[in-house]
């Protein structure tokens, strides 16, 4: 488990950036519920009657005034996007860094195969999903205790469990495309998970385009659409399950046979 550590060391600072981060901006955001009820009241029946505004972020289909309703939309925009960033991120740079940063000689001296690394910086990057989801969950609920609100132990965790498998999703796509380039490839990272965010956001406007909840992993991890029905669409999951293991199969297989420059 050497590398695994090592990993985590290697990138504590960016993940504690990113969990403290995202953690903050969601703590804040439920803190200050409380003074924005008698304003949120009015705010949910105009944002339901926005039209397309409304289907794309699938405000229609809640309350926005009530703290379920509001707590979906906010953590949707905070741990949803945030975390997906956050994954694309620590993916794409989990194998490419070693060429990047000239430290591939070191790493693959040792006694240990290629597959063994790509195991240990897969873990970790897993776990590192893990600490920063941990980490916001634990935020989230004292901050809803805080203000006053009852703890709905089904909806925290449908919401929470449905952003950290899009996570773990994005993590492990973005994981493949690592064993792939050569590069930080910092930016193919996060504009993957921006078009898989507005794939989201397409198919909520037309149905032309529902096809693309096949595609993104937002469409099961939606937090307006897992308050509303009460559960995760395992439709759109098991698709989603299927990306993560081809892009750790794809890891698997091109670091064992990629040309690493040291």
């Amino acid at each position: 488990m050497t590398i695994f550590f090592h990993e985590l060391k290697r990138d504590r600072v960016r993940l504690i950036v990113w969990a403290a981060a995202i953690a903050f901006m969601l703590g804040i955001s439920i803190i200050i519920y409380p003074q924005m009820t008698s304003q949120l009241e009015g705010m949910g029946d105009m944002f339901s009657e926005m039209g397309g505004f409304s289907e794309a972020f699938n405000m229609d289909k809640i309350n926005f005034g009530e703290f379920r309703g509001y707590f979906a939309v906010e953590c949707g925009n905070v741990l949803g996007l945030g975390g997906a960033l956050f994954a694309a991120l620590i993916g794409i740079t989990a194998l490419s860094k070693e060429e990047r940063d000239r430290t591939a000689e070191f790493l693959l001296t040792h006694p240990v195969s290629r597959s063994h690394v790509t195991a240990q910086k897969l873990l970790a990057v897993m776990a590192q999903v893990l600490i920063l989801n941990a980490a916001v969950a634990l935020v989230a609920v004292l901050a809803t205790l805080a203000i006053g609100e009852s703890i709905d132990g089904k909806l925290f965790f449908n919401v929470f469990l449905g952003y950290l498998l899009m996570q773990l999703e994005i993590a492990c796509v973005t994981f493949g495309l690592s064993a792939f380039i050569r590069g930080g490839g910092i930016g193919i990272g996060l504009g993957l998970a921006f078009v898989l965010y507005f794939m989201n956001i397409l198919a909520n406007l037309t149905d032309s385009a529902e096809f693309l909840r096949y595609i993104t992993p937002f469409s099961y991890a939606d937090g307006t659409a897992i308050v509303s029905s009460g559960a995760i669409e395992v439709k759109y999951l098991i698709p989603g399950i299927a990306y993560a293991l081809i892009g750790v199969a794809a890891a698997f297989i091109k670091y064992e046979r990629k040309d690493i420059r040291a």
